[in-house]
């Protein structure tokens, strides 16, 4: 049985480390240009495990947290993020179960929406080179937003732009800062977890918890079965 009583009127999802595995792409671009910095790799997985969830705004500002004095921040962040680009040029692995929940969604006819603190023009590329653009009709990105998450604005956002009230959607997100967001936005949030500092317990914001796509569409009712 579902979780939710009534059907809603819009379904919202996060992209990077819920519907695509970009994030592990991005850390092991950023693994490999610290290790010439003389960073371990452990070091650097655990400082961008922080990261996940961020605009690249705040994720490039907080570089010189973490890298060595005198290291050049512009250098190395455009280089890092050439290199995840050469990297995703490659093919941008889908997550477990994400077709078939876009395709259950997609069956009841109601409308899906990305909702993403990257920019537009990569998160459609990203989307479209993994089949998944057709399914949503729209893609709000961090830079058409003048706030990111935390901030509520990016589901109010994709709210708006299918035409319903946030509180009458079901958003899905990886991250505690995308889970605030949705939450704060009124959004009956489900939170599938990815990349996670270490110890790190979640948010407890009265959203759901599931340990893939899949599982958060059973618990939700999209699905009347146990996967398989």
């Amino acid at each position: 049985m579902s979780l939710f009583q009534v059907t809603p009127d819009a379904y919202l999802f996060d992209m990077d480390g819920l519907l695509l595995d970009t994030e592990r792409m991005f850390c092991k671009a950023f693994v490999e240009l610290t290790a010439e910095l003389g960073i371990e790799n452990r070091a650097a997985s655990s400082f961008f495990a922080t990261l996940v969830g961020t605009s690249s705004k705040v994720t490039t500002a907080r570089l010189s947290d973490f890298l060595p004095t005198g290291t050049d921040i512009v250098d190395f962040d455009v280089r890092w993020r050439t290199l995840h680009s050469d990297n995703v040029q490659k093919g941008v692995p889908v997550k477990p179960y994400v077709y078939d929940v876009l395709q259950a969604i997609e069956a009841k006819g109601v409308p899906m929406a990305v909702v993403t603190s990257s920019s537009a023009k990569a998160a459609s590329h990203h989307l479209d080179h993994a089949g998944l653009l057709p399914f949503f009709e729209t893609v709000c990105a961090g830079d058409e937003v003048s706030k990111n998450k935390p901030d509520p604005e990016p589901y109010l956002t994709g709210a708006a732009r299918l035409g319903v009230s946030a509180s009458r959607c079901v958003a899905f997100e990886d991250s505690d800062l995308g889970t605030t967001a949705a939450v704060r936005a009124g959004c009956k949030t489900v939170q599938v977890p990815d990349l996670r500092p270490v110890g790190t317990p979640l948010p407890d914001l009265g959203q759901i918890v599931a340990d893939s796509l899949g599982h958060a569409a059973v618990q939700i009712g999209l699905f009347d079965g146990p996967l398989t």
